[in-house]
């Protein structure tokens, strides 16, 4: 498998929930001098969001210039044209990412913000607040959604601006032969880095050259792990190639922890407990997590390997959709993960392997049902890509 391209030099700061993210986020919009480029899949009507869009319509009015992308699924489709709408009146362009389904199933569920060329922000949070459940219920949380983003200054948020750049030509109104040469031009600026010392290092997925990229990035983790490996999603379905390699790992003496969040959707929750059986019988250590929303993507091996971002364990972050994270090798930012993580599975309920085996036959049929009802779609939206 491709190594990943690691670039020095960076200075990383770890973000957790909405209050240390929309505060970071704000400051640096409000810092714009030239240019902010922002990408994300939910871009709520609340006063979280109101307090973004009033920042950047600002730094469009003094001159910087402001592109938006949002996910007309995730934002709703009518939410999405009226910001869309209002942005482009108060000097914002923004552009709608695969409005009706018109370029396939496939969604930006990339959360990024570039500002300047010169700071970064990337990891897991949309544009909503994070005291508001984000399937739409509008339900109300006990606890701040449970997340964590990426501040980042230095010589890799160039990397990103290049993605971030190329993302925002693509949906816009481009033949097929300037679509190639943006391809060439985009590989050509991205390795154009790759001698640099190891540091951090910008992973995407998309449907043309990163594919299976942020899969890659965790396999190749976890098949070189060799004390402790803590990994949290809200959502856990990938496809055998990643669970065998959280089977293999544990099976070596590895101490594998799941930290999943559950609650939200049951029929996830059902498919998530199919996979529970194995896991659990060769060494996986299960935490669910339902003190609030678990909506973080991250995980930590090794104490020096971190990675946070966008993506799911699921088939569609995994196998269909747009994601980006960022992954980082640096002990003292693992530590202050580490922190977090240790206190979310301190603030979760360990799944007893033995408690599981004894569960009634027709919850079993039911966790068993979901997952080849779950399969099924999967396979027909990734065109046979998951794996089961």
């Amino acid at each position: 498998m491709r190594k990943l391209q690691f670039v020095a030099g960076n200075q990383l700061r770890l973000l957790f929930c909405g209050d240390e993210y929309f505060s970071a986020l704000i400051a640096e919009i409000d810092a714009a001098v030239k240019e902010i480029y922002l990408e994300t899949y939910i871009f709520a009507d609340d006063v979280t969001a109101v307090a973004v869009q009033q920042a950047l319509i600002r730094a469009a009015q003094r001159g910087a210039s402001v592109r938006v992308i949002i996910d007309w699924l995730g934002s709703g489709g009518k939410q999405a044209e009226l910001l869309a709408a209002h942005f482009i009146r108060q000097g914002v362009e923004c552009r709608i990412f695969n409005p009706w389904f018109k370029r396939g199933l496939a969604r930006t569920h990339r959360k990024i913000c570039v500002v300047d060329q010169r700071c970064a922000l990337i990891g897991g949070l949309n544009i909503i607040d994070d005291l508001t459940a984000d399937d739409g219920s509008g339900q109300v949380l006990a606890f701040p959604r449970w997340d964590f983003a990426v501040h980042l200054l230095g010589p890799l948020v160039l990397h990103i601006d290049v993605e971030v750049r190329a993302q925002w030509l693509r949906h816009g109104h481009l033949n097929l032969k300037s679509r190639f040469q943006l391809l060439r031009q985009l590989r050509e600026d991205m390795s154009s880095h790759s001698h640099q010392a190891v540091l951090a290092s910008y992973v995407v997925r998309d449907n043309l050259r990163n594919r299976a990229t942020i899969q890659r990035a965790y396999l190749q983790a976890l098949g070189l792990a060799r004390k402790r490996a803590i990994l949290a999603n809200p959502y856990f379905a990938p496809g055998r190639k990643l669970r065998n390699a959280l089977i293999s790992a544990a099976s070596r003496g590895v101490d594998v922890t799941l930290l999943i969040g559950v609650g939200q959707f049951k029929l996830q929750d059902a498919v998530t407990h199919s996979f529970y059986p194995k896991l659990l019988k060769h060494g996986v250590k299960i935490v669910e997590y339902r003190k609030t929303q678990l909506h973080a993507k991250v995980a930590v091996i090794d104490h020096d390997w971190v990675t946070v971002g966008s993506s799911n364990f699921d088939g569609l972050s995994l196998f269909l959709n747009h994601e980006a994270n960022i992954v980082i090798r640096d002990q003292e930012f693992a530590e202050q993960l580490i922190a977090h993580l240790e206190q979310g599975i301190a603030d979760g309920v360990s799944v007893d392997a033995a408690d599981y085996a004894n569960q009634p036959w027709y919850k079993r049929a039911w966790y068993g049902t979901a997952y080849l009802i779950y399969r099924f779609l999967m396979r027909v939206a990734t065109f046979g890509s998951y794996t089961s």
